[in-house]
């Protein structure tokens, strides 16, 4: 039997926020909630901040609204689709639409749902509003500390700066909004603001956040379901990352790795149990807590006899291979973990080892933002383009052993080659974090780097994901650098004449 996360603490305001998650006024960003859920009457106690704080957690595992018209999907399943669709991991199963055909084609119009960004929204808007409303509380609550307000700020700008960290590497250009909508009459029409001075203000959040989060909540389940000082500093490595500041992104990561609080699980047979089907282990960093009532939303996507998405055979046959002479002889990660060779099902969010599908109803699994072993990989990357490149390898060869990866995916480049090592560090990546909404993601930001220096990952790439008949035309789409960003929503620009189109989709 699962633990019911966070002893029922974490997700009693869940009924509340996904009420909320119903209601749409067909504006910008569908941002209004529910009338005097939010309004100034409510704000009277700390014990109301705290409540709004857990509320916009509960919103990361919030259903869709309905009733928009908007194609909105839950927040989850549109993360796995911008980190998985566009890459070569998965391919599409019956049940797939023709948007995300199109998408994996690199044909993505502006009325594709893949390219609704309304469930991101809603929890920067619940962080706005603790935001904008938490401070008048010590006024009004004379034991509400201004430390307790400042470690809540910290917690809702972290998740903030995490949800316009996807926005741009979705989007590049997005609306930065920062006051809370709570009626039609805080509604604006914003432009798109550069992405630069979105990662500006995403940099600038997380460092201020960093010196007031807490490092514990004093419970397992809560210091891996809210933001902890740890979780900003997995965040600030990404980002980092993608800035390629590699400096600041070693630092931010050595904090985690020297606060002695994590480790990777042992490789042994209870590892996916471990580590996936339960969750909030010892590697864990921060998850979204889907726990009952709440399922994931992975059944229908990757179980169903209708799922939409399968793994690609590249990933059995090249990205963990096999060993013929001794079957049993087995990088973990692969089949019965990440996969099933057999039928090609994702295994990783519907399963239990040994092979044992999770009952309809019952798909509880989290879905994992940052753990440790990413912290390692991320520092792997910042020392091999650190010219580092012998610490960066040692890193990795930690990671292949906990997973005994096998032979035939080892690399042997010189420590010294930069683009040798990073190639091997991604490949690593593609095994570690299979199907966890990072592969579209890792391989944009390596193709980018010192100025689309490695473009090529991107038109191979192409070789791997897209329909034969259509990869000529695909390859020519990414030579375009505005084509790695999705368009914005033609609803969005319908509503907001001050947003502009990505120059690609005009």
């Amino acid at each position: 039997m699962r633990i019911n996360i966070l002893n029922g603490r974490f997700l009693k305001m869940a009924p509340l926020v996904l009420l909320l998650g119903t209601s749409s006024c067909k504006k910008w960003l569908d941002l209004k909630p529910q009338d005097g859920i939010v309004s100034t009457a409510f704000w009277n106690t700390k014990e109301d901040v705290k409540a709004e704080v857990i509320g916009c957690y509960s919103s990361l595992l919030a259903p869709p609204a309905t009733g928009n018209g908007s194609g909105d999907r839950s927040l989850t399943e549109m993360l796995f689709m911008w980190g998985e669709l566009r890459a070569d991991m998965i391919q599409l199963g019956p049940g797939a639409s023709s948007n995300e055909l199109d998408v994996t084609n690199v044909n993505t119009q502006t009325d594709n749902f893949v390219t609704s960004w309304s469930s991101v929204y809603r929890t920067i808007n619940y962080c706005n509003t603790v935001i904008d409303n938490a401070p008048g509380v010590l006024q009004r609550d004379p034991t509400f500390t201004q430390t307790a307000l400042n470690q809540y700020l910290a917690e809702v700008k972290s998740l903030r700066a995490l949800m316009y960290f996807y926005l741009v590497r979705v989007f590049r250009d997005v609306p930065l909004k920062l006051h809370a909508t709570s009626s039609d009459q805080d509604l604006q029409q914003l432009p798109a603001t550069a992405a630069k001075d979105v990662l500006t203000q995403i940099v600038n959040d997380l460092n201020e956040s960093e010196a007031n989060a807490l490092t514990t909540y004093g419970d397992v389940p809560e210091d891996k379901g809210r933001i902890t000082k740890y979780t900003i500093n997995a965040i600030q490595a990404d980002v980092y990352l993608w800035m390629d500041d590699y400096q600041d992104a070693l630092t931010a990561c050595n904090k985690v790795i020297n606060s002695g609080k994590f480790g990777l699980i042992a490789g042994n047979g209870n590892w996916f149990n471990t580590l996936y089907y339960l969750g909030n282990s010892n590697e864990s960093i921060f998850e979204f807590q889907f726990a009952a009532p709440v399922n994931n939303p992975f059944y229908l996507m990757l179980d169903a006899t209708t799922r939409r998405y399968n793994a690609s055979a590249y990933v059995s046959l090249d990205v963990y291979s096999s060993d013929d002479v001794n079957p049993l002889n087995a990088d973990i990660r692969g089949d019965g973990a990440s996969l099933l060779y057999a039928d090609g099902t994702i295994w990783k969010y519907v399963g239990i080892n040994p092979s044992t599908a999770l009952p309809q109803g019952s798909y509880y699994t989290h879905w994992f933002v940052y753990r440790y072993a990413d912290i390692l990989l991320m520092k792997a990357e910042a020392e091999a383009n650190l010219n580092n490149g012998a610490d960066a390898l040692n890193i990795i060869n930690t990671i292949r052993t906990r997973a005994n990866a096998l032979p035939a995916t080892a690399e042997t480049p010189d420590p010294t080659d930069v683009n040798g090592v990073s190639d091997y560090i991604l490949d690593e990546r593609a095994r570690e974090f299979a199907f966890e909404g990072k592969r579209w993601f890792d391989l944009l930001r390596f193709a980018k780097r010192n100025n689309y220096a490695r473009l090529d990952i991107l038109l191979d790439l192409v070789t791997r994901s897209v329909e034969s008949d259509r990869q000529q035309s695909a390859m020519a789409k990414y030579k375009d650098y505005d084509s790695h960003y999705l368009p914005i929503n033609g609803s969005e620009i319908a509503n907001d004449p001050n947003l502009k189109q990505n120059p690609f989709y005009n």
